[in-house]
């Protein structure tokens, strides 16, 4: 199982392009000189990074908190019903294709050595890999924000004015493809339909920033 901190780097690298490429468009339709996009980019960079580093480590906090919960909870029925839970633990492996006998043997050596760890990895799914970490999710999904908004960032600073919108479009639809590219082949996913899935929904949120762009028509100088 793909550990929380990749898929949080992931997805904040894939909402860094799209979202900080989706704002500098939609102001640089409305502007007519680079200095308010480059505020806009720097600001939303930084609003952005913080918000997505935020809200992962809260979401994972929440998953931390129910995993913690699970734990004592298991530490107190195998306290209190040992003989039930050996048992569970039993008709688990017996479930996994060993026999009968062979899964109570299995399930009395596993609990000998770590009761907890037992149950924790093959009734609720928790362990080192997989278990929630708040902060390094934060941090990766802070990082990976960071690391993708900068590429629409530095187009803002360099593109000529006249092909800026354009320039970040191209520019963004190549970087999230090449994202999604490597998102689909290191989850073992359909490249081709990830990335025509990125391509759709990139260009819909492009488009309707600069559309927003558009119809407030102020030109800032």
């Amino acid at each position: 199982m793909r550990s929380g901190w990749l898929r949080a780097a992931v997805l904040g690298a894939n909402d860094g392009i799209l979202s900080m490429a989706s704002l500098l468009i939609g102001v640089a339709v409305a502007s007519e000189v680079r200095e308010p996009i480059v505020l806009a980019g720097i600001a939303g960079l930084v609003a952005g990074a913080l918000s997505m580093a935020a809200g992962e480590f809260v979401s994972v906090s929440s998953q931390s908190d129910i995993e913690k919960s699970d734990l004592q909870r298991e530490i107190k029925e195998l306290t209190e019903t040992p003989e039930a839970e050996l048992e569970e633990l039993a008709k688990i492996y017996e479930q996994r294709g060993l026999d009968r006998e062979l899964s109570l043997q299995v399930a009395k050596q596993l609990t000998a050595h770590d009761a907890l760890e037992a149950h924790a990895r093959d009734e609720l799914g928790i362990n080192e890999m997989t278990q929630a970490q708040p902060l390094k999710a934060a941090l990766a999904s802070g990082a990976a924000f960071v690391f993708g908004g900068a590429l629409p960032l530095v187009t803002a600073l360099f593109a000529p004015l006249e092909q800026m919108i354009y320039l970040q479009y191209l520019f963004a639809l190549v970087f999230l493809i090449l994202l999604g590219a490597v998102a689909a082949r290191a989850g073992g996913s359909s490249i081709p339909k990830a990335v025509w899935r990125i391509a759709f929904w990139g260009t819909i949120a492009m488009g309707t920033t600069a559309l927003i762009g558009y119809l407030f028509g102020v030109n800032v100088a």
